[in-house]
């Protein structure tokens, strides 16, 4: 019998255990909509530290072989936990595996190298580069720790000169470079950094910058505690994947940062975000749907997101631009968001457009928000730095089955002191784009306008909705 239990007890260590694993069903309590809930991966308990495969912490020496090196080894035993201790961590594109945990020491900083050949796709029909950590097609992957993930964004940013003060431009230009457009624009190009580029305009290799943390059709995720900085384009973007936790991580970049996304999921079910702090260039925590897929994940599905903090950003909550696949079951709550341009911005546009539905967003608070506090915009255009306007052209027959469609989204609770719009919204001219929006019990104190809705085109019911004008506000005068 003792034998028995000895076997039995030793092949439970073998099993993958839960990272841990902390009660997150405490969070899908009191909704107003039943959601499927999000569970961690599965990581068995099993340690290597990064020197030990060969990982050098000097800010020098390059360790892409040894992360390599360790989750090859990890994943070989069934995975586990690749520990980055104290010290800078410089390195190529990382590359995550089944049933592995990336977990960074306090003093642990990943740095990635400025060496655009190293994130170079073997794959000629990629048009980006590698995403400096990436995984497809895996299952049970976890980031986690105290440490910090620098992307090295500027190394591939475009800037707008208008976004930035003398002192900084100066700064940019001594790090190389080329302007364009009457010296309205800087590109990273040809950099003093001694590394080559790898097309051949600026304009070519300012297309290719990708994510800092780019997970494509992945189930069981989990990102805690670490702070994802300065990403050549997005921060932390799972893409058709389920069953994601985010959890205390801290996203952060210049508020001027080019397409800096802090929080993307795109085509995602099942996904809770919870005690994280946004600070970043673009938009915040972010929905996106692109057409529906033949097979696998499509549309926004089953998410939560709670008890987080948006500093700067486009928009704090933000749907879009692309909602083609739809955006179902989706609960913001107890939310702060402060110096955001926007609070609540709803984007889209034809081609791009899709249904929304059982949206629920309640008990946030806003102050300084630069723009509108809510916005509905049917007419968005995403337009890269440096291309202009594009000239007016009718929309195919395909274009046309792309509309956007915000609809069944309940705003309540919501306390904005310092805006200079509360409501904004327009829909399209002869289509049924913003309707069936309630927002209810909400105070508004603006410097400009109250409401700017306008009710051809744009559907909304306001009930209880207090809106006050700040008379002393700089805006106001």
């Amino acid at each position: 019998m003792n034998k028995l239990l000895s076997c039995v007890a030793g092949l439970l260590m073998l099993l993958p255990t839960a990272v841990k694993a902390q009660d997150y069903s405490k969070y899908y309590k009191n909704l107003p909509v039943v959601l499927k809930q999000a569970t961690e991966p599965q990581i068995p308990d099993r340690s290597l530290s990064l020197k030990d495969v060969g990982g050098v912490g000097d800010g020098v020496t390059l360790n892409t072989e040894a992360f390599r090196k360790g989750i090859e080894q990890l994943e070989a035993q069934g995975g586990g936990r690749l520990v980055v201790p104290q010290g800078v961590w410089l390195t190529g594109p990382i590359e995550l595996d089944n049933h592995i945990e990336l977990n960074l020491d306090k003093n642990a900083v990943i740095y990635f190298s400025p060496d655009k050949r190293l994130y170079l796709d073997g794959n000629k029909k990629s048009g980006r580069v590698l995403p400096c950590i990436r995984a497809e097609k895996k299952h049970d992957i976890a980031i986690t720790g105290e440490g910090i993930i620098d992307g090295n964004g500027q190394q591939w940013r475009p800037v707008k000169r208008g976004k930035v003060s003398d002192e900084e431009w100066k700064g940019f230009k001594a790090m190389g470079g080329v302007e364009r457009q009457d010296g309205s624009l800087w590109y990273p190009w040809e950099m003093k950094n001694g590394f080559p580029d790898i097309v051949s305009s600026p304009e070519k290799q300012e297309k290719m910058r990708n994510d800092l943390v780019r997970f494509t059709d992945c189930q069981n995720l989990l990102f805690r505690g670490v702070t994802f900085q300065h990403a050549p384009k997005f921060h932390v973007h799972p893409c058709y994947c389920e069953n994601i936790i985010i959890d205390g991580i801290t996203v952060r970049c210049p508020w001027n940062a080019q397409n800096g996304d802090a929080i993307d999921l795109s085509d995602c079910h099942r996904a809770l975000i919870v005690n994280s702090t946004v600070d970043a260039g673009d938009d915040g925590l972010c929905m996106k749907s692109g057409k529906p897929r033949k097979s696998g994940i499509s549309g926004v599905e089953d998410v939560l997101i709670q008890d987080n903090t948006v500093y700067h950003a486009h928009g704090a909550f933000v749907l879009g631009s692309e909602t083609a696949a739809g955006v179902r079951r989706v609960v913001v709550r107890n939310c702060r968001f402060s110096g955001t341009d926007t609070g609540l911005r709803f984007k889209s546009g034809i081609g791009r457009g899709g249904k929304t539905d059982q949206l629920y967003i309640t008990d946030c608070v806003m102050t300084d928000i630069k723009q509108q506090a809510i916005v509905f915009q049917c007419d968005y255009v995403d337009r890269p730095a440096g291309y202009g306007e594009k000239e007016g052209q009718p929309f195919t027959e395909e274009q046309l089955k792309w509309m956007p469609e915000f609809q069944s989204i309940h705003i309540s609770n919501i306390t904005c002191r310092g805006c200079h719009t509360a409501i904004r919204a327009r829909g399209i001219e002869g289509y049924q784009c913003v309707y069936g929006i309630d927002i209810r019990d909400c105070n508004f104190v603006y410097s400009k306008v109250a409401t700017d809705i306008n009710p051809s085109t744009a559907k909304l019911r306001l009930t209880k909705v207090e809106f006050y004008k700040d008379e002393n506000s700089a805006a106001a005068k």
